[in-house]
């Protein structure tokens, strides 16, 4: 079958507005292709979190329509939407369960019931990966620290490999090193064919990936090359 040439996603006349609120979005159009890693900047109210959130449908907009891979997000089922479209908040919230069962928890869903869960070495390998080696697979989700926490939920975003991420501040109240590690991975993510889109206040700039820059403004959307 011919691969779908439609972009990632697409927005026509989109608007959107809290009840009683500023507009967000007025009436919007643009597009974002397949295995970019863009990022999203603003200023702080601006709508950066709220454009994720209707890339996910967690918000509908007031008008226009959001199509992804060419086909409109009302189209979409919400689980098959979601699992394909993983969305990381950016204060990480995770269940009152091992660190296990939080990096599995996506496989209990009906919708990935065809999928295997990881065994206990790739998920130690996977810890590994974002520095978190010292952290037992039994030990409580809950009881990590807030960097620690992040990039669990981060390993928890992409355990069923979703073709889009999108990340929401995911680095804002990390240190240093925690901060390299979640960028890092983002990026090596985006390489492998993951489309990710980041909203960030820092100056940060993805390496060896095609990378564009959204700007979130006066509800108006900019897409700079």
């Amino acid at each position: 079958m011919p691969q779908n040439s439609a972009p990632c996603f697409e927005f026509e006349n989109v608007s959107f507005a809290w009840p009683g609120g500023k507009t967000i979005l007025d009436g919007q159009s643009f597009s974002l292709p397949k295995g970019v890693f863009a990022v999203v900047r603003g200023p702080s109210g601006s709508g950066k979190s709220t454009l994720l959130r209707l890339m996910n449908r967690l918000e509908d907009p007031v008008d226009g329509v959001i199509r992804y891979l060419g086909r409109s997000l009302g189209d979409w089922s919400p689980p098959l939407l979601r699992q394909k479209v993983a969305y990381l908040h950016q204060m990480p919230v995770v269940p009152d369960l091992s660190v296990r069962e939080t990096l599995c928890h996506a496989f209990t869903f009906n919708i990935n019931q065809a999928l295997d869960p990881p065994g206990d070495s790739a998920l130690t390998a996977q810890l590994q990966r974002v520095g978190l080696g010292d952290v037992g697979l039994g030990d409580p989700a809950a009881a990590l620290s807030g960097g620690q926490r992040q990039r669990l939920c981060l390993l928890r975003a992409v355990a069923t490999g979703p073709d889009v991420l999108l990340l929401d501040e995911p680095t804002a109240s990390l240190d240093k090193e925690s901060k390299a590690v979640v960028e890092e991975m983002a990026g090596e993510l985006c390489a492998g064919g993951t489309t990710v889109v980041m909203v960030t206040h820092d100056d940060f700039i993805p390496g060896n990936t095609a990378c564009i820059e959204v700007r979130v403004r006066d509800g108006r959307v900019e897409i700079c090359q």
